[in-house]
């Protein structure tokens, strides 16, 4: 115990005695710098190199193009377009909305209506314009201020630091797990790296280095390893390929046809539950050290006692948080089945309702092993703490 109070007496050193100091806000910071600055090595595989993506507000639309055929729609909408944005922009153009008849796909551009654009070009001129899709940059840059905004105003310090592990979240996943997954790195591997090292830098933000963030890590980690070899047995004993997973077989089609799906989709089982897990391992943890700070001389059993109590009573919200986030993932499926009178048996047998029975079952089954790993961690070392204190 002597080793583990010296490590985190070093920690403390760098990152400060408090969690809401600077000191440990600056290394997130530099983190956050480091992160959006890190290429992912796919810059160069753009299909848009040598154009301009700028914002075209739409003039003009023709609609003599499209065939109706009921709720679809093909052929081609013709849109006069004034380019907002870069080198051209003022000038004014045509440009073809092509319709494949997807309604997931396709979209209808109106008179007033705000777009995206590419723009190539050739000596100066306008070649071609190719209409992505209505322009909603804007609004979700509005969406995102708001959330910061509100975040920080009704927690301050701790909603600057929940700020800044959502946005190193996001960036450890895009610059980092995705294409480590492409380049052919182990997903499952890359998988537990990452959800790691965001769970250590989350646990610090809210506790600093001290022992309760080593219980917090401690029953987090445990819980996603319980999640990942479940799910690595059950794929395996349910027959589920990774192809069920959406665009995946896209994917194969786009050069990637190396990379092991099966593999992917098992690390995206643990990888979808373990903000769950961290969630509950960090109150469970609060919960003990709560119970310690009012009762100093308990013992380590009766601290695990109380923080198996604690978990009981947080678990069954959890488990039915994941099952109703995968449910409304494929709630379009499960109306059809019912339109059509699909048998419940059959149903359960299909092999993309089995990916999801499997995600919400093995996630659940590592959330359920968060309470009494961190139970029993935090009511070793949580006690431990106080009882040497005093000596």
């Amino acid at each position: 115990m002597k080793i583990l109070d010296r490590v985190i007496r070093f920690f403390r050193l760098i990152w400060g005695e408090q969690p809401v100091g600077w000191k440990t806000l600056l290394p997130a910071l530099v983190l956050t710098v480091v992160l959006l600055a890190l290429p992912t090595g796919f810059e160069g595989a753009q299909i848009y190199q040598g154009t301009e993506k700028v914002r075209a507000a739409v003039l003009e639309v023709d609609d003599s193009a499209i065939v109706d055929a009921g709720l679809l729609r093909t052929g081609e909408q013709y849109c006069r377009l004034r380019i907002e944005e870069g080198t051209f922009a003022g000038q004014e153009t045509w440009a073809a909305n092509l319709l494949s008849g997807s309604l997931s796909r396709d979209k209808i551009f109106a008179p007033g209506d705000n777009a995206f654009v590419v723009v190539s070009q050739k000596d100066g001129q306008i070649t071609t314009v190719t209409m992505i899709d209505h322009y909603r940059l804007h609004w979700e840059g509005l969406l995102a201020l708001l959330f910061a905004a509100l975040l920080i105003l009704f927690a301050g310090p701790g909603g600057l630091r929940a700020l800044l592990s959502f946005v190193i979240t996001v960036l450890a996943v895009w610059k980092i797990m995705i294409p480590s997954c492409l380049k052919g790195y182990d997903p499952i591997m890359m998988g537990v790296g990452v959800v790691s090292i965001l769970t250590v830098v989350i646990i610090v933000f809210v506790y600093g280095f001290d022992r309760r963030s080593l219980v917090a890590i401690s029953g987090s980690m445990l819980g996603v390893l319980t999640a990942c070899l479940l799910g690595m047995v059950f794929t395996n004993a349910l027959q589920i390929h990774g192809a069920i997973m959406t665009e995946s077989e896209a994917l194969l089609y786009s050069g990637y046809e190396s990379l092991d799906l099966t593999r992917i989709f098992m690390a995206s089982i643990f990888i979808g539950a373990s903000g769950a897990m961290m969630d509950l391992s960090v109150d469970i943890t609060s919960g003990i050290t709560e119970v310690v700070r009012k009762k100093p001389g308990i013992s380590a059993r009766e601290a695990i006692g109380s923080g198996m109590r604690i978990g009981q009573a947080a678990m069954g919200t959890m488990t039915t948080t994941l099952l109703l986030a995968y449910a409304g993932s494929c709630l379009t499926q499960l109306m059809v089945f019912m339109a059509q009178g699909t048998p419940i048996l059959n149903i359960l047998n299909y092999k993309y309702i089995a990916g999801e029975i499997l995600h919400t079952l093995a996630g659940s089954f590592g959330l359920v092993m968060v309470a009494p790993f961190t139970a029993v961690v935090g009511g070793l070392l949580l006690t431990d703490r106080r009882k040497s204190s005093k000596s």
